[in-house]
């Protein structure tokens, strides 16, 4: 295929890598001055859409995707896909998608989960929302870039999925920190807390994968000075996207505004800044119950 794909980052970068190592002629653009090995570069959006067959965006937000959109899909040939493998709001997702359809394109939302290190290995898992003929003709493309792809219904239920999971993630997370922090107090052994709750009824991605102790479990970022794997900031974003979605559709979700509260904390007014969202242990450690 021939492929245009704007937004060449830590993400999108190695995504498009990867396409054109399987031997796609790929296309990119990016703000930034970057290169990509087997990637050509443009000198706009538009221009790396112009001609695609498909277009895969990986953006910061939804009103950078609503500005991109605005200019690539005037340039798009119509039949063609697009892409768009950004962690935003349904709002702006859904909005994006119907631009799109009415232009005669197929419009995929596909926010993705596996962080950097997925990117680079091909082991992401997409989450999908749109048609499925938008999906069929995405999927080649996921195999490529990933391991799984879910196809989870019309446009903006891949986002819907991607923000349910990572608000599950947050909480969860928080939930492991506050419960290490309590052991540490308790007098009990980390290693010996790992191995009990590792295989029982406390058991978790955020324990048992991605532990937030160091030196305890698999390898992760607590044994590289907490520098990100997914950094505070971008679990934060993904928390107050979990409630902006929830005011919008009146749901009940307590757990989740109180894990946005913390990572608010974290990051804007203490240390958590360009840490991985697992540091939040470290700052229960040090604090106490008042």
């Amino acid at each position: 295929m021939k492929i245009g794909f704007i937004g060449l980052g830590n993400m999108g970068g190695p995504m498009a890598a990867n396409l054109a190592k399987a031997g796609h002629d790929v296309t990119g653009f990016d703000m930034a001055d970057v290169q990509i090995e087997g990637v050509s570069m443009a000198g706009s959006a538009a221009e790396a859409a112009t001609g695609a067959d498909v277009v895969i965006t990986m953006l910061p937000n939804g009103n950078i995707l609503r500005a991109v959109a605005g200019e690539i899909i005037p340039a798009m040939s119509e039949g063609a896909g697009f892409v768009d493998c950004s962690t935003v709001d349904v709002e702006s997702a859904r909005a994006v998608a119907a631009d799109a359809a009415d232009a005669g394109l197929l419009p995929v939302d596909a926010p993705v989960s596996g962080g950097v290190g997925g990117a680079a290995g091909g082991t992401l898992t997409f989450m999908a929302g749109g048609s499925a003929e938008a999906f069929a003709k995405a999927d080649p493309l996921f195999d490529i870039m990933g391991q799984k792809a879910v196809h989870c219904g019309d446009a903006g239920a891949g986002q819907a999925a991607k923000i349910c999971n990572n608000m599950i993630l947050g909480i969860t997370m928080a939930g492991t920190c506050e419960a290490f922090a309590l052991a540490d107090k308790l007098g009990l052994d980390r290693q010996k807390m790992f191995d009990v709750v590792s295989t029982s009824s406390g058991y978790s991605w955020t324990m048992n994968a991605y532990c937030p102790a160091p030196g305890v479990g698999p390898q992760s970022p607590a044994d590289n000075g907490y520098k990100p794997g997914f950094a505070a900031e971008l679990m934060l974003k993904d928390l107050r996207l979990s409630q902006q979605a929830a005011e919008a559709v009146d749901a009940d979700t307590p757990m989740g505004q109180r894990a946005t509260e913390l990572y608010t904390d974290f990051v804007d007014d203490e240390d958590g800044l360009g840490k991985d969202f697992s540091a939040m242990l470290p700052r229960f450690e040090k604090r106490s119950r008042s």
